[in-house]
């Protein structure tokens, strides 16, 4: 009673008042905001293990990271950077290039101008030894052709599926027919990997996750990582928080808070 905890749901979390089992409750490291513990679990452990336990990334590797400068993004470029010389290509629009080099991006790419696939190949003819695709469709076509001898995709979304405002029915359709397929004697000859990950479907790993958050806290403690908070919005305000993500203005994380009523607020300061 009293700890202040990071909390693990698969749904049900934009409420004042949630009920959970203990078993999906997590101490939050001293000196950690609510914000930060906010936007720490679902995407760090995401990107942890794609990287380390699917992707088995080891000093001077390659990797390509889509949507870099979201939530996965930026935890997937600061689990990078602790491990010694790791070459990161980041796809996000122009406007993110300097946030994301400051974050230890070697290669940002502007998905909207250029060719990714091209770009990375200009940089590094043999391709990259882990990509992580949350993109789906086509896309994970030119991730597994862009992967080294024994690269490892891994995929983890279908953001291509979600094409703006309102449901495209023909995108859909275009993403789901253009899905990436490839047979087990298919993959003999390409000595490359390709993994699928959806932590919504870790329920019953508790031991599996928590040892992973173990870790996370580990590294927050030690400052090598830091959630990367965006924003901060009221829950009246969900519509122009789901726009800011939609319009991909958005880097790192968006938090929604429930702000206490202000009488509340008063009487705390009295």
């Amino acid at each position: 009673v009293g700890d202040k905890v990071m909390v693990l749901a698969r749904s049900g979390l934009w409420q004042e008042v949630v009920n959970v089992p203990a078993s999906q409750t997590f101490l939050m490291p001293e000196g950690m905001s609510f914000e930060e513990a906010a936007a720490l679990l679902v995407n760090y452990i995401t990107a942890y293990m794609i990287l380390f336990d699917f992707g088995n990334l080891r000093p001077n590797q390659s990797v390509l990271i889509h949507m870099a400068a979201g939530g996965v993004g930026t935890a997937a470029i600061q689990l990078c950077k602790t491990v010694e010389n790791v070459t990161i290509f980041g796809t996000a629009s122009a406007s993110k290039h300097d946030s994301l080099k400051e974050s230890g991006v070697t290669h940002p790419i502007d998905y909207r101008t250029m060719d990714y696939a091209e770009e990375v190949r200009k940089i590094s003819p043999k391709g990259v030894d882990i990509v992580l695709d949350p993109l789906g469709g086509s896309d994970t076509s030119k991730a597994f052709n862009l992967l080294k001898p024994m690269g490892k995709l891994i995929t983890y979304g279908v953001a291509n599926l979600l094409t703006g405002q309102k449901k495209n029915l023909m995108a859909m359709a275009k993403t789901w027919w253009n899905q990436f397929s490839i047979n087990a004697l298919q993959l003999l000859h390409h000595n490359k990997a390709v993994c699928g990950y959806h932590l919504g479907y870790m329920d019953e790993e508790f031991e599996l996750v928590g040892g992973v958050i173990a870790k996370l806290v580990s590294l927050y403690s030690q400052g090598k990582i830091k959630p990367k908070i965006d924003s901060v919005w009221p829950f009246d305000q969900v519509a122009d928080a789901m726009r800011q993500m939609q319009e991909k203005k958005n880097v790192g994380k968006v938090i929604l808070v429930p702000e206490a009523p202000k009488e509340e607020s008063k009487k705390e300061e009295n």
